[in-house]
C-alpha cells in the first residue's frame, strides 16, 4: 500500500469531505478521490459510503483506520529519528493548542522560534484542550500546549509551564459588583456564563462552586467569547485573571480559590523530533517571563 494513499484515506475519515481533506493534505479533491479509489481498488472493498454530502466509513473502512494511523506514525517515527541523528531543527512540526492558549500565551514564542529555526513548518492547529490532548494521544500532533488534564494518561508526557488563577468575574454594573465578599451560595441567584460542560476548566469551577443550584445561561468552549458576553452584563462567569480588565472585574468570593496548570504534552512513546525539543525548551524558557497582566481599568476588590 502506498503510504500517500494512506495519508488521502485517513484524512477524508478525519474530516468527512473529500474537498476538507485536499485542503487538509494540500491536494485537489479530484486527486485525494484518486488516492483513495486506488486504495480501495489495491484492497478489493469499498472504504467509505457516500450519502449526500456526507462520507462515512464502511466497516471496511473502519478496520483500516487505525491500522492506516499506525503506519503514518511509524512513517513519522522514522524521519523523525533520522532526522535526530543529523541534528538538525528543521521539517514540519504539527503543533495543537487551544485558542485561549494560543492567543494569549502563544504568540511571543511563536514569533520567536520562526525567527531562530526558519527551516521548521509549523503544522498549528487549534482546538479545545479536550480534544487536543486525544489528538495528541493518536499520534496526529508531536505537541500540544493545552489546559492539563488534572489526571493525566500515563501514555502521556507532560511539562507544565503556567499556573494560571481563575477568578469569579461580572461587568462592573452587574449586581455582584456591589457586593462585599459575597458567598459562593449567592453565585447562584445570578445567571452564569460557563465553559462547556465535560471541559477542564468547567470541571474546576464546578468542583469549587457546585455544580448544582447554578442558572447557566451560556455555555461555550471560547473564553473569549465568555469575556464578551460577561462585559455586556449577561452574567457572572469565571475566567483567568489575565482576562481582567475593559469593564470585566473580579469578585472576591468568599472561600474560592482556583487555578489550573497549563503546559505541554506529548506521546510518552513517540520520538520527539529536533524541532519539539526546540521547542519545548522555548516555551519553557517563555514561562519563566512573567504573563501579561490585567489591564489597570479593572477593580480587584479588597
Amino acid at each position: 500500500m502506498d503510504v500517500q494513499d494512506l495519508a488521502a484515506f485517513v484524512a477524508v475519515a478525519e474530516t468527512g469531505s473529500f474537498s476538507r481533506a485536499g485542503e487538509r493534505i494540500h491536494l485537489t479533491q479530484p486527486a485525494v478521490s484518486k488516492r483513495v479509489a486506488a486504495l480501495e481498488g489495491e484492497l478489493g472493498a469499498r472504504l467509505f459510503d457516500r450519502l449526500g454530502r456526507r462520507v462515512v466509513l464502511t466497516e471496511a473502512g473502519r478496520t483500516l483506520e487505525p491500522l492506516a494511523r499506525r503506519v503514518l506514525a511509524d512513517m513519522r517515527e522514522g524521519r523523525r529519528a533520522i532526522d535526530n541523528l543529523r541534528g538538525t531543527v528543521r521539517g514540519a512540526l504539527p503543533l495543537v493548542t487551544s485558542h485561549h492558549i494560543g492567543l494569549r500565551r502563544m504568540p511571543d514564542t511563536l514569533r520567536r522560534f520562526h525567527k531562530t529555526y526558519p527551516e521548521v513548518r509549523l503544522d498549528l492547529d487549534f482546538m479545545g484542550s479536550e480534544r487536543a490532548r486525544e489528538a495528541v494521544e493518536r499520534g496526529d500532533f508531536e505537541l500540544g500546549v493545552i489546559t492539563l488534564p488534572p489526571e493525566p494518561p500515563g501514555n502521556l508526557q507532560v511539562q507544565p509551564l503556567w499556573e494560571d488563577p481563575l477568578v469569579i468575574v461580572a461587568a462592573t454594573d452587574h449586581p455582584l459588583a456591589a457586593r462585599e465578599w459575597p458567598a459562593v451560595a449567592d453565585l447562584a441567584g445570578f445567571s452564569a456564563i460557563l465553559p462547556a460542560a465535560g471541559t477542564y476548566t468547567r470541571e474546576i469551577i464546578e468542583a469549587t462552586t457546585g455544580a448544582a443550584g447554578l442558572d447557566v445561561l451560556i455555555e461555550t468552549h471560547y473564553l473569549e467569547t465568555i469575556r464578551t458576553m460577561v462585559a455586556a452584563g449577561l452574567g457572572w462567569s469565571a475566567l483567568p485573571r489575565t482576562m481582567l480588565g475593559d469593564g470585566v472585574e473580579e469578585i472576591r468570593v468568599a472561600g474560592v480559590a482556583m487555578r489550573r496548570r497549563l503546559g505541554v504534552v506529548h506521546h510518552a512513546r513517540r520520538t520527539l523530533s529536533n524541532a519539539s525539543r526546540a521547542m519545548i525548551d522555548m516555551l519553557r524558557d517563555g514561562a519563566d517571563e512573567p504573563a501579561d497582566q490585567p489591564k489597570s481599568s479593572s477593580r480587584a476588590r479588597s
